[in-house]
């Protein structure tokens, strides 16, 4: 696999190695030991997968405390993946990057722990899987409204996104510093 570091520190690409012919392909999604040499050494307790249809926007969602990396991925369809450094301490704090992750390319982004995390739909429909290394716990979790002009997060979107009801109320980063629930 090639890893690919992004200009904020720990955020990285993963390319995996794809072995393909006639019948189809295979890929390792995940192995220990060739990811820990990567620099992701993290334990994983969970596995999520979600399905969402064209224009949805699930985000931009972090735990604090018992903040969550993940390992994600496109594994059907395509997906514009957001992530936003919330690091304390980190010289790109409140920065953005953001990548696509798709069924063709078949990138992963492995988004440490510290970081607010979304992604918008830009295929029919997509299959969107996460790593992640540390359990949900909906009382921890928090969320920064998706359009933040602080942020001005650059999403490929055509007209409104597709919002649950707690996205669509959710905070901006002026509030949730105002209140100490930003890290």
């Amino acid at each position: 696999m090639q890893v690919e570091q992004t200009a904020i520190r720990d955020l990285v690409i993963i390319h995996p190695r794809v072995f393909a012919d006639e019948r189809g392909f295979f890929l390792e999604t995940w192995n220990a030991a060739r990811y820990r040499e990567a620099g992701i050494a993290d334990t994983f307790v969970q596995d999520n997968w979600s399905r969402s249809e064209r224009g949805s926007l699930r985000g931009l969602h972090f735990q604090h405390p018992n903040a969550q990396g993940k390992l994600v991925s496109c594994s059907r369809g395509s997906v514009w993946d957001v992530a936003v450094d919330l690091r304390p301490d980190s010289p790109t704090r409140l920065q953005w990057f953001g990548i696509e992750l798709s069924e063709a390319n078949k990138k992963q982004l492995w988004v440490p722990k510290g970081f607010a995390h979304g992604f918008c739909v830009t295929s029919e429909c997509a299959d969107f899987i996460y790593k992640c290394s540390e359990t949900y716990r909906p009382e921890n979790e928090k969320a920064i409204r998706w359009n933040d002009p602080a942020l001005d997060i650059k999403w490929p979107l055509d007209g409104a996104p597709k919002l649950s009801k707690k996205d669509a109320a959710a905070p901006l980063l002026s509030e949730l510093e105002a209140t100490g629930l930003l890290p």
